[in-house]
């Protein structure tokens, strides 16, 4: 079984920062690419960021220049960096990896989400 679990959302001012975390844990062999993905009300989800193994990112024009994802390998981790935020930026931010299990299975998993929430 795998997990993925985030950590990091709160609330926050306009302008501020908030860094976000997320963990994958349990019967894994090889953690591949991972990412970050929001869903703000009434609007789809979307992609914010992404990295590979090797340590390649990329990101939605929307965060490029405020946002900064990065990983560590040793512990199945990545986060994300988030300047200058603003109001828009509010949403549930998920956490997704592309895991090979123990078994040999290899698939997409999911975290449940942090909430961040930009308001004066």
């Amino acid at each position: 079984q795998v997990q993925v679990t985030e950590s990091g959302g709160g609330l926050v001012q306009p302008g501020g920062s908030l860094r976000l975390s997320c963990v994958v844990s349990g019967s894994i062999s090889g953690v591949h690419a991972m990412g970050w993905h929001r869903m703000a009300p009434g609007k789809q989800r979307e992609l914010v960021a992404s990295i590979d193994r090797l340590g390649n990112s990329d990101y939605a024009h929307f965060v490029k220049g405020r946002f900064t994802i990065s990983r560590d390998n040793t512990n199945n981790a990545i986060y994300l960096q988030m300047n200058s935020l603003k109001a828009e930026d509010t949403a549930e931010y998920y956490c997704n990896a592309e895991v090979r299990t123990l078994s040999g299975v290899r698939g997409d998993h999911w975290g449940s989400g942090t909430l961040v929430t930009v308001s004066s």
